[in-house]
Formats: C-alpha cells, sequence, structure tokens
C-alpha cells in the first residue's frame, strides 16, 4: 500500500501525473525496468521518492509476481529453539531477496490454520512450519494448490511434504545411556504435555536405554509446558521427596525445562550432579552458561533452519518438484550437570 499523504494514498496515477509520463511507463519502470530508458527511470524514481509511493503488493499479486514473503509458524518462536532456526531461515532467505513473517501457534491447530490460511490469502512464497499436531493433511492440501511447504522437527509419513527432522529417539537414548554409563539407576523424565511426538519419542528412546540395564527405573511427570516456570515446579516437586525417594537422574524435555528443574533443586540444597544428575534437549544457547553448565542433547539448530530454507528455496523456483526428506543426528554434549 503507499504511504497516504493529506490528500489520501499515492498512486500510480500520481506518480505519472509528478513526472509527466504515461501510466503504463511507470507500469514498466515498477516490473519491467529494462523496458524503461535511463532519462525516464530517472525522471520517475524521482517523482516516486518526493510523493512517497509504495508499490502495492497486492497489485503486485494480480499481476503473477511473488510477494518476496515467506511464513513460519513454530510452536513457539520465542523458544530459543525455534529462535535459532528462525535465524537460519531468515539469513538464506534473505540472501534469496526474502522477507520471513513468523507466528507461533503455541500447540493450537485452530491458531496454525489460521496463520496458514493468512499466509496463503496474501499468496506468501512459501511456508516452513513446525507442525502443532500430527494432521498434516491440511498442510499437503496447501501445496496441492501451490503453495510449497517445508515442515521442520517433523517428517510426513505419506512423504508429499519436504521435511527436516531429527532423530529424537535416538537423542533420548543417549541421553539416559549417558546417566545409566555413570551409575545411576532412578532415572525421571520430566516431559510436557502428552501430544508432543517429538518428546514422546525421546522417552521412547530413554525406554530404549533403560530395557538393556537390569535394575532400573524410570518415571515419566508431566508438566503443562516445557517451559523454565515449569520445570521450576517439577524441581520443587522432586525437592519435597525424602532423599531416598528422589530420582537420581533427570532427562528434561528441552534446555528450558531443564533449567528451571536445576535452578529449583540448587535453590532447595538439592546438588547438582551429585545427588541428581539432570541433563537437557536441545543445547540452546544459555545450555552452556547456566549456573550448572547443562549437558544436553544438541540439535543442530542453524543446520535445521538452513537445510528447511533450502528445501523451501528450492520448492519455490521449482514448483511441484518431488519432496525430500532431511534427517539430522543428535550428538550429547557433557558439562557439569551429569
Amino acid at each position: 500500500m503507499s504511504r497516504r499523504t493529506d490528500e489520501g494514498p499515492v498512486t500510480i496515477y500520481d506518480v505519472a501525473r509528478r513526472a509527466d509520463v504515461s501510466v503504463a511507463s511507470v507500469s514498466n519502470f515498477l516490473n519491467w525496468p529494462d523496458r524503461v530508458s535511463v532519462a525516464m527511470k530517472a525522471r520517475i524514481g524521482e517523482a516516486i521518492r518526493d510523493l512517497g509511493f509504495v508499490p502495492s503488493l497486492a497489485a503486485r499479486q494480480l499481476r503473477g509476481h511473488r510477494s518476496g514473503i515467506v511464513g513460519a509458524s513454530f510452536v513457539n518462536a520465542s523458544n530459543p529453539y525455534f529462535g535459532g532456526i528462525t535465524t537460519a531461515v531468515e539469513k538464506l532467505a534473505a540472501a534469496n531477496g526474502l522477507a520471513v513473517v513468523v507466528g507461533s501457534s503455541h500447540e493450537s491447530a485452530a491458531q496454525q490454520k489460521r496463520f496458514l490460511d493468512l499466509f496463503e490469502q496474501l499468496r506468501f512464497d512459501g511456508v516452513v512450519v513446525a507442525p502443532s499436531d500430527d494432521d498434516l493433511e491440511p498442510l499437503r492440501r496447501q501445496r496441492d494448490r501451490g503453495t510449497p511447504i517445508v515442515l521442520v522437527d517433523h517428517e510426513d509419513p505419506e512423504h508429499r511434504l519436504s521435511s527436516v527432522s531429527l532423530d529424537h529417539r535416538e537423542g533420548g537414548r543417549l541421553a539416559a545411556q549417558h546417566l545409566l554409563d555413570a551409575g545411576r539407576r532412578r532415572l525421571l523424565f520430566a516431559a510436557g504435555p502428552k501430544g508432543v511426538r517429538q518428546v514422546a519419542r525421546r522417552i521412547d528412546g530413554c525406554r530404549d536405554a533403560v530395557r538393556q540395564t537390569p535394575g532400573v527405573y524410570l518415571e515419566i511427570v508431566r508438566a503443562l509446558d516445557l517451559d523454565v516456570a515449569d520445570g521450576t515446579g517439577v524441581g520443587r516437586r522432586i525437592a519435597e521427596l525424602p532423599p531416598a525417594r528422589r530420582p537420581d537422574a533427570v532427562v528434561a524435555g528441552n534446555d528450558l525445562h531443564a533449567i528451571g528443574i536445576v535452578a529449583a533443586l540448587t535453590a532447595a540444597g538439592v546438588r547438582v550432579p551429585d545427588d541428581i544428575a539432570v541433563v537437557g534437549y536441545d543445547d540452546i544457547p544459555f545450555a552452556a552458561v547456566a549456573a550448572v553448565p547443562l549437558t544436553t542433547v544438541r540439535q543442530p539448530i542453524a543446520e535445521i533452519g538452513t537445510a528447511a530454507a533450502r528445501l523451501l528455496l528450492d520448492e519455490i523456483a521449482e514448483p511441484g518438484l518431488e519432496p525430500r526428506d532431511v534427517v539430522l543426528a543428535p550428538e550429547l554434549v557433557v558439562r557439569a550437570s551429569a
């Protein structure tokens, strides 16, 4: 939309009058500059600057041009994990002349649908999505209608959508095996709400490791969310237990949850890792500089975002490209908390 003046919005007709050229010449300047002479470009450019004219995105779209914008719908864009992915997507998108608009679904399928509907109505060039649930059919239909879509941290069982994901089951197994190798035998997995499939796979990986070691106990404890506040609540509940009933190791659903757990345990006089070892998941930037540096399972955040952006750019450049899947390996990072 053009910038408003006292007389109303500046239009292409105003620019043509100011530059003393035809409307078609202004249109060529905006869309096919090679068709305009150097002298005319100077006149039109000066008129645009004087009037503060901004070309209409909607008009460009009606003429068949791409919007120059890609959308991103993440579970929680304020989470440093998704923030890191967003940064990587933005860098590669910007290098290719694209801007990125980001929204948070907060695990709400309805909110995710609102974002995706809006992105489609505005004719965004493509979308990166961390799905809020396992129902991918709306996303598949949107891709069939022409919007390139790439999943993050989720794969499509029908392989109709491109995806970048991590082997979360192996990540959970790495975390639990590290604790078992250190002699821990009473493990607790601090999870968020049911239905988050990535965390469910991490729990499965923990169980894989536990099954291989006799005499090991694994308990699953759930919180409303996987943030610092809910982690603090879990840590307080653990600290309130008699020492003989406490776990001797905790695997957290993510690093924010783990940081809250460690803070609550430490405040209650429970020593980490002497009394209870704690392992997080993600390796967000805060993990290494926490009061007790956090042992965690690293997700290659920048690599995930870059891979997703590359897949999306390929699909934008070549509509109908066969979907592709990128699966990355987790890595255990050992620090002071375990």
